[in-house]
């Protein structure tokens, strides 16, 4: 019979990629946190922006901040159905 043991390490799924991650870890950071989150958006971020706008018949904010621009991408994707794992 397994018993929780209080040291070990808790995980939570991860909604939006599927994956799992440990409880308290930093590798998952909501973008309203970020301390970089108001510098203009990276141009990796505004490529696949672009495209994900294209795709989704939204128009492109090329002004984003690096963290709106995470989140606007994670809306994309959702309605897309890019960056979800099958």
């Amino acid at each position: 019979m397994a018993t929780n043991d209080q040291n070990s390490t808790e995980e939570n799924q991860n909604p939006s990629t599927g994956s799992q991650e440990i409880k308290g870890s930093n590798t998952v950071k909501d973008p309203d946190e970020w301390t970089t989150g108001d510098e203009p958006m990276t141009g990796a971020q505004q490529s696949y922006l672009k495209t994900l706008s294209d795709e989704a018949g939204e128009e492109f904010d090329e002004t984003l901040t690096k963290a709106n621009a995470s989140k606007r991408i994670e809306e994309l994707q959702q309605k897309t159905g890019r960056g979800q794992e099958k």
